[in-house]
């Protein structure tokens, strides 16, 4: 594991998936670019509905205004290209909080270069959330996705994570989130059974 004095309680680590070799750690200002323009072509597949589509794909790209109020962590490849990223959202009170309850993490935005897919990238983001929701002594970390990610979902399924049909949501009509949850145990100090 590598230290990482910017991420706080952070976490940064060197990964190996596939063949493939990158560190994970938070987003640097001067990639806030690249990885907007990541998480769009990423997303590319969103619907149009009412088209929304500029809006929604301008707030993919403000990585800036993430970075300033949530934990946006990177995937950087040995050159240091960007692989992919993520919002760790670190409970109810971030402004990226979409429902959580006071024992929860979140995360948002999970993008991965379409080029770059299936080699680990976004299972080793997704586990760094979970990381940073356990070192923070979270209950659960709480997630939204949609049935035209099926890659996501597959993943989430695969890492564990529980269909939670009753934290469902639609932001917008025609948008409509579905909800899933790791359970990272109880909360310390909290008394079980």
């Amino acid at each position: 594991m590598v230290n990482d004095s910017r991420c706080g309680a952070g976490y940064a680590a060197g990964m190996n998936a596939r063949d493939s070799t990158f560190l994970i750690r938070s987003v640097r200002p001067d990639e806030y670019g690249t990885l907007g323009e990541l998480t769009v072509a990423a997303y590319h597949e969103t619907p149009d509905v009412r088209h929304d589509r500029r809006a929604y794909y301008r707030r993919l790209r403000d990585v800036a205004t993430r970075a300033e109020v949530s934990s946006v962590l990177v995937a950087v490849g040995p050159a240091g290209e960007l692989l992919g990223g993520v919002t760790y959202v670190r409970g109810p009170d971030d402004p990226y909080s979409e429902g959580l309850l006071e024992s929860e993490a979140g995360m948002r935005m999970l993008a991965v270069d379409p080029a770059r897919q299936r080699q680990g990238v976004g299972r080793a983001l997704t586990q760094a959330c979970l990381d940073r929701a356990r070192a923070a002594g979270r209950q659960r970390l709480v997630l939204h996705t949609a049935s035209w990610m099926p890659r996501a979902i597959r993943l989430y399924d695969a890492m564990g994570f529980d269909r939670r049909p009753d934290r469902d949501f639609a932001p917008v009509p025609g948008i409509d989130l579905i909800a899933y949850a790791f359970e990272l145990g109880p909360v310390a100090g909290q008394r079980t059974g």
